[in-house]
């Protein structure tokens, strides 16, 4: 799967869709595809503050857990509900329905990877 034009990529594996002061944020390709079959998400709670860099979760495979680190300081507005009963959407559509959260910020994210330069530091 290429990794799409539209979002930013943290060395970490994340990856940010921005939409104005608003961003989405779930976990690469790469990163599900490393991580094998999910099987569970443990994400924050709605008004959870982050700095950037903090842990903000977990994800779960048959194979291995894995840290999710926050690629910006932001506050959680909304949390993907349908990873509790469905978690390997991550693994089926990683950059659609398998997004993990919502977050508010005020300053624009800094530091991180266009697609071109993800893709070329993780190929696949």
């Amino acid at each position: 799967m290429n990794n799409p034009e539209n979002l930013l990529y943290a060395d970490s594996h994340e990856w940010l869709r921005v939409e104005k002061n608003e961003a989405v944020i779930g976990i690469t390709d790469y990163a599900q595809h490393a991580l094998g079959d999910i099987t569970f998400v443990d994400m924050p709670q709605v008004g959870d503050e982050f700095t950037k860099g903090q842990e903000m979760g977990a994800i779960e495979s048959v194979k291995a857990a894995s840290d999710i680190y926050m690629p910006l300081a932001c506050k959680v507005i909304a949390v993907n509900e349908d990873l509790d009963t469905n978690p390997e959407l991550i693994n089926t559509d990683p950059y659609g329905k398998g997004w993990i959260l919502r977050v508010s910020f005020e300053n624009a994210p800094e530091g991180l990877l266009s697609s071109q330069e993800y893709t070329a530091k993780y190929p696949e």
